[in-house]
C-alpha cells in the first residue's frame, strides 16, 4: 500500500507584511464564522471559507457542513496551508467538484503546497488580484518524493488523473504537474494571481491566457473547454469580510 504523502507550507515568510495580510484575512473569516466543521468555516447561508490544513478527516468535515449547510454555493480558499493527506486531500477536491461549489480566492487569500489541488475543484473560479500561491514536490512517509517514482507509476498518475477529471487536457496536466515538482519537498516556487490564472487558461500545456484575461477590477466568465472550471477573474474587491481588513 502506498504511503500516504504530504503537502504542506507555513504561513508565507518571505514578505512579513504579505505574512500578516494572509493571516488577517483568515482571521476575519473565522471571527464572522457562524458554524465550523474542522478547517472549514461556514460564513453565512450560502458560503464557507477554508482556514486551515487539511488532512484525512477533511472529506468527512466537509460531507457534515453541507449536510448542515446544504445553500452553500461558495468556498474561499482563504489560509490553505496544504494538506497532511494527499488522497484524502484528491477526495476532497472531488468532492467540491461534486456538490457543483463555486471556489473564490480572494485578495489575501493564500494557497500553497496541496490547497492548490482545491483551486480546480471550483464549477466556477474566482481569483482576486493579491491573492498568492505556492508549489513545491510531495514527499511520502518514506522520504520519496516525485522524481523517485517513473513518470507512469501509481504514485505520479494520480495527480494527473485528478487534474483531467477537474477539465485540464492531458499536456495541461503534466506541464502543470512538472512545474509543481520542479522544487523539492523542503522549498517553494511562489507566484501570484496573475500566474495562477494563466495556467486556468487554455494552451497546449503551457501556461497561456484565456482570450480575455481580466486585470485591475474588470470581471469576466471565460468559455472553458466541456466539464472544465468556468474562470470569473475579478481585482481588489474579493468577498466584504475580507475587503473590511486591507
Amino acid at each position: 500500500m502506498m504511503a500516504a504523502s504530504a503537502s504542506l507550507l507555513a504561513t508565507p515568510s518571505h514578505a512579513d507584511e504579505g505574512a500578516a495580510r494572509f493571516l488577517a484575512s483568515a482571521e476575519a473569516y473565522e471571527a464572522h464564522a457562524i458554524a465550523r466543521f474542522g478547517p472549514f468555516q461556514v460564513v453565512d447561508a450560502g458560503r464557507a471559507a477554508l482556514v486551515d490544513v487539511t488532512d484525512e478527516r477533511s472529506p468527512a468535515q466537509f460531507a457534515a457542513m453541507m449536510r448542515s449547510y446544504p445553500q452553500i454555493r461558495t468556498l474561499a480558499l482563504v489560509e490553505c496551508p496544504g494538506t497532511f493527506e494527499d488522497r484524502a486531500n484528491l477526495q476532497l477536491g472531488r468532492m467540491i467538484r461534486a456538490a457543483g461549489l463555486a471556489i473564490h480566492v480572494p485578495s489575501g487569500g493564500s494557497v500553497r503546497s496541496g490547497g492548490v489541488e482545491l483551486v480546480f475543484a471550483g464549477q466556477e473560479l474566482r481569483i482576486d488580484d493579491g491573492a498568492e500561491f505556492a508549489v513545491h514536490a510531495w514527499e511520502d512517509e518514506d522520504g520519496l518524493q516525485a522524481t523517485d517514482y517513473a513518470a507512469t507509476a501509481a504514485e505520479n498518475m494520480k495527480y494527473l488523473a485528478y487534474y483531467r477529471e477537474m477539465g485540464l487536457s492531458a499536456d495541461q496536466a503534466r506541464a502543470f504537474y512538472a512545474m509543481t515538482n520542479s522544487v523539492p519537498f523542503e522549498r517553494a516556487r511562489w507566484f501570484g494571481a496573475a500566474e495562477m490564472r494563466r495556467w486556468l487558461g487554455k494552451g497546449n500545456g503551457v501556461p497561456t491566457p484565456p482570450s480575455r484575461l481580466a486585470s485591475g477590477s474588470d470581471n469576466l466568465t471565460a468559455k472553458s473547454p466541456s466539464g472544465s472550471p468556468k474562470l470569473a477573474y475579478a481585482g481588489m474587491d474579493g468577498l466584504d469580510l475580507v475587503s473590511a481588513v486591507h
